[in-house]
């Protein structure tokens, strides 16, 4: 399912956001009809948005954009909300300011799943702030992981410190049991944000050599909740850490909020 300001979006709607692929997005995940972090969601859209497009986003219309395609659902589901201006013009890219919201919905997976073996690549997101459409980067440091035998990409930028994964966030727990994000340029996760509302962490730079150190480590985001990295390189990590699942059941008991 894909609307466009709420209506069914046609092909050449599309075609901006395929061929120009300027714009910004987030992902939620509905469970029973309530998502959790909605608010911080909204916010991440509207400070993409001033950031990207340099206007405000209503994000009161967003919000009856998404209960419109969730609408009827009754399974786990994730929602995505791209922000993009359909006229823009990868020559004057400059003329483009009134972007149109588009929502998708997919089936959500099961939660946790299996952990994942990452593998680091040399990485470093264009505009890290901003949740943005420019995955290229990304999914090709996934593909390289994957060809590789891995799961996917943890990424390590040109100062040698650990900063996030192709898709999440990653946290670490130290040998104390202490909870670490990375101190470096990454996306500031909604998962991370409400972590952090519910639990004691601190953050640090990590070198891979730290991050490979570690008791255990995990992948973040709004799709997964919090998976456990069973390997980083050929350096394997306890997948069963009890600070995993208290920071599963932590995520899991923050109530979701309708849209």
């Amino acid at each position: 399912m894909a609307t466009l300001n709420g209506k069914p979006v046609s092909s050449d709607a599309l075609l901006a956001l395929a061929l120009v692929n300027l714009g910004h997005f987030t992902s939620m995940r509905a469970d029973d009809g309530g998502i959790r972090g909605l608010s911080l969601h909204m916010e991440r859209l509207a400070k993409d948005c001033r950031a990207v497009w340099g206007t405000d986003l209503d994000t009161s219309r967003v919000r009856t954009y998404v209960r419109q395609a969730l609408d009827g659902r009754t399974q786990p589901c994730v929602v995505r909300v791209t922000v993009y201006d359909p006229t823009v013009d990868m020559g004057h890219p400059a003329g483009a300011g009134e972007p149109h919201v588009l929502v998708t919905v997919r089936g959500a997976g099961t939660t946790p799943p299996a952990p994942l073996r990452a593998m680091s690549v040399p990485y470093e997101r264009d505009l890290p702030e901003v949740k943005h459409v420019g995955l290229f980067g990304a999914l090709h440091a996934r593909r390289t992981a994957q060809l590789a035998g891995f799961d996917d990409a943890l990424f390590v930028g040109r100062d040698g410190l650990v900063s996030e994964g192709g898709t999440w966030n990653v946290g670490f727990v130290d040998q104390d049991g202490s909870v670490v994000w990375p101190q470096a340029p990454v996306l500031p996760g909604v998962t991370v944000a409400l972590l952090r509302q519910h639990a004691d962490h601190r953050d640090a730079t990590i070198t891979l050599e730290q991050a490979e150190g570690m008791a255990a480590a995990f992948a973040t985001n709004t799709s997964v909740g919090v998976r456990a990295l069973a390997a980083i390189n050929g350096t394997e990590l306890s997948a069963e850490h009890p600070a995993l699942g208290r920071l599963r059941e932590t995520y899991l008991s923050i109530p979701g909020e309708r849209p």
